[in-house]
């Protein structure tokens, strides 16, 4: 009988070490899951980040392109418009001087005239 109570005290004893290692392997196992999983979400939001960082570039590099093409054509607008502008003054003052003579003729009528 204290055989036998000896043995069943030690293989309860036994048993519960057994539950204890097993717990404590369980729970290594948890914590090394979320090690894993805190590693695999800490480089895919790298990942992320590197990815909306490349694209925000390019987005940037079509938008100074547009920027620099739009100021580029508003200095060649502005160039041209300048041209024509001077080419209309130029036209005017040639035109009044070939009609200088008639509108001094002209006038000199309606002044004389009464």
């Amino acid at each position: 009988g204290l055989l036998t109570g000896a043995r069943a005290a030690m293989e309860s004893q036994d048993g519960i070490q057994r539950l204890l290692a097993a717990e404590q392997e369980a729970q290594a196992i948890v914590n090394a899951a979320r090690q894993e999983k805190t590693a695999r979400l800490r480089q895919a939001k790298e990942e992320a980040d590197a990815e909306v960082g490349a694209y925000r570039a390019q987005r940037e590099a079509v938008y100074q392109e547009k920027l620099s093409k739009q100021s580029g054509d508003k200095s060649a607008i502005g160039a041209q418009l300048a041209q024509d502008a001077e080419s209309q003054v130029k036209t005017i003052r040639e035109q009044c001087k070939a009609n200088e003579g008639k509108v001094t003729a002209m006038l000199k009528a309606k002044v004389t005239e009464v």
